[in-house]
Parts: C-alpha cells; sequence; structure tokens
C-alpha cells in the first residue's frame, strides 16, 4: 500500500527508505522552494514578454510557443542562481551535501487540451523512470511553479509498485537518448516519435493516485513508481520543476527500490555531480551500471542542455 506522507519531518536516511517502499512525501512551501519557483517564474514571465504564460498558448500558433519555451529550458538550468537555490533546498530538507547527488533540473511545461503534448511539450506517457535508466535508488523531486489542479496533475499507479510490466527498457540507451533523442525535442510538434521505453503489455490505469500541492510545495517519489501525466483539461499550462538526487551510500551498494522490471543498457548516473562541490561519480561507480562500456565514441554520455537547445533553435529558425 502506498502512504503518503505529508509534511514529514523524518530524518532524510528514514524519508529515503520510506520512498524505496513505494510511498510518497508531499511538503508545504517553505523558503527554500518558494526561492526557487519564484526565480522560474521571474524567467518564464520574462520570456512571455507581457503575456500569462498560464493562458499564452490561445494567444499563438504552436510553432511560436516552442521557440518561446524551448530556449527558456536551458536558460532556467544554466542560470547561476539556480543549482544554489536547489542546493537551499536540500539544506532546508536535511539532505548530506557532502553524500547527496544532484543532476540537471527540468523546466516543464504541460499546455491545455492538447495544444502541445510532443516534444518539449512533452506529455508522459506511463512509465517508470528506471525504464529511462535511473538507478533504483534515484529520489524524484517535483514542484509546481503555479497553483494547479487534479485536471493536471501527475498521476501514480500504485498498483504497479512491485507488479512487472514488459516493456522496451531493454533497448534503450540513455546515451542514445543525450546525443539523438533529446536534441530533435523541439521538432516533435505535432507528434513524438523519438524512441523511448514502453510498456508492450496492455496496462490498467486504475486505481489513480493524483497528489496536488500549492505553488512552491514539493512531492517527492521513487523512480520505480509507474506514473504518467495527466491529459491536462484545466485550461491553463501547467509550469513545473523537477530534478533528482541519489545518496552516495546506495549508488555504491547498488540498493534502493526494488526492480520490478527494469532493464535498461546503461545509467543516467554521469549526470549526477555531488551538491556540496559538483564533483562527478568515480568511473568505477559509474561501471557499475553500465552493461558494457559505451558502444561509439560520439555518444553524449552526458545530458548537455545548452548544446541541444543551440541545435534546435537553428533548426527552428531554419523553418521560419
Amino acid at each position: 500500500m502506498t502512504t503518503i506522507y505529508f509534511d514529514s519531518r523524518v530524518p532524510d536516511d528514514l524519508r529515503r527508505q520510506r520512498l524505496y517502499d513505494g510511498h510518497i512525501f508531499t511538503y508545504s512551501p517553505c523558503p527554500s522552494t518558494v526561492a526557487l519557483c519564484d526565480h522560474a517564474r521571474t524567467m518564464i514571465e520574462a520570456a512571455f514578454a507581457g503575456l500569462d504564460p498560464l493562458y499564452a498558448q490561445y494567444h499563438m500558433p504552436v510553432e511560436e510557443y516552442v521557440a518561446i519555451v524551448a530556449p527558456l529550458k536551458p536558460k532556467f538550468i544554466h542560470h547561476p542562481k539556480t543549482k544554489q537555490l536547489i542546493r537551499n533546498i536540500l539544506i532546508e530538507f536535511g539532505c548530506d551535501l557532502d553524500k547527496t547527488y544532484l543532476d540537471v533540473p527540468r523546466l516543464r511545461m504541460v499546455t491545455s487540451d492538447g495544444y502541445l503534448t510532443s516534444g518539449v511539450g512533452y506529455a508522459h506517457h506511463p512509465h517508470r523512470d528506471t525504464w529511462f535508466s535511473a538507478p533504483m535508488c534515484q529520489i524524484n523531486w517535483w514542484l509546481p511553479i503555479y497553483d494547479f489542479e487534479s485536471e493536471s496533475a501527475l498521476a501514480f499507479h500504485p498498483a504497479y509498485w512491485n507488479r512487472p510490466i514488459r516493456n522496451g527498457s531493454r533497448e534503450f540507451s540513455y546515451y542514445e537518448w543525450n546525443t539523438f533523442g533529446r536534441k530533435n525535442a523541439a521538432q516533435h510538434i505535432r507528434a513524438d516519435t523519438r524512441k523511448q521505453p514502453h510498456a508492450e503489455e496492455p496496462i490498467d490505469l486504475e486505481p489513480e493516485l493524483r497528489v496536488v500541492c500549492e505553488t512552491g510545495g514539493a512531492i517527492l517519489f521513487s523512480p520505480a513508481h509507474l506514473h504518467s501525466t495527466v491529459p491536462n483539461t484545466s485550461g491553463r499550462t501547467r509550469y513545473s520543476i523537477d530534478f533528482r538526487t541519489v545518496h552516495w551510500s546506495e549508488v555504491a551498494t547498488q540498493s534502493g527500490a526494488p526492480n520490478a522490471d527494469s532493464n535498461p543498457r546503461d545509467t543516467a548516473l554521469r549526470d549526477f555531480l555531488r551538491a556540496s562541490d559538483l564533483a562527478p561519480f568515480p568511473a568505477e561507480i559509474v561501471a557499475l551500471y553500465e552493461k558494457e562500456p559505451p558502444a561509439r565514441a560520439d555518444l553524449n554520455l552526458v545530458f548537455r542542455p545548452t548544446e541541444i537547445a543551440l541545435e534546435s533553435a537553428l533548426k527552428i529558425k531554419s523553418k521560419k
């Protein structure tokens, strides 16, 4: 049974263990999470230059919307304040910065009523993040930048916590996704044909669990949870931030949540940097999570959003 903990102040070690057991933690807004969301909201509103971002989709063709949000994502990632604000969240939530590693934060938007459901506005199908090469000891942090409704929430499907699903993770390479899949995101406007792991058998999405929190709140969950993006029917675009953390002790021992069905070829661990000094994991630790060394020398082993955004922007410009 999945339990939702509200504003629990248990120590980080115990919180991580409960997350690995399939429970979900949600928190009210606190100074550090509000600061990060305020920072993101300032950048979003500047990018839309006077239009309300929640309703901008009703005032422009979808191609113009994509041209605004595609470069906005890496700008948020690489802004000097972003990583420091996330460090402040980890401190306020009791994480040890010398043992906690964090990956690249994502800025996401889910538009309403099918306006944009692919590419940079991808509406995620039911999946586990572990199908996409996430380690079993990963913790997902999700924060809404504006108030949202259940009609635009994340949906969890807890009946599948320990229930295997036949899926395409065995054919998924995170390094190939970095090299070929991500850079084409802005080109996928009407449909998304990028190769991603999906369920390969019928699944029953009921019972469905939707968690709603205030602007600047936070939802923490395991990447082993089957979850999806609710088709947004709220009439407003949903904007959110997510980032992921891992703890040195669980990475080194290859522990974490139970693995029901994930079998990716490589790992997202190279994206994670130590929160205290941004040092990466040693190569020998990463090697524990790779079935074999990278097959090609030209693969991007680390997610590089600036390079991807630049190439996408040039392609968008060339089409105008």
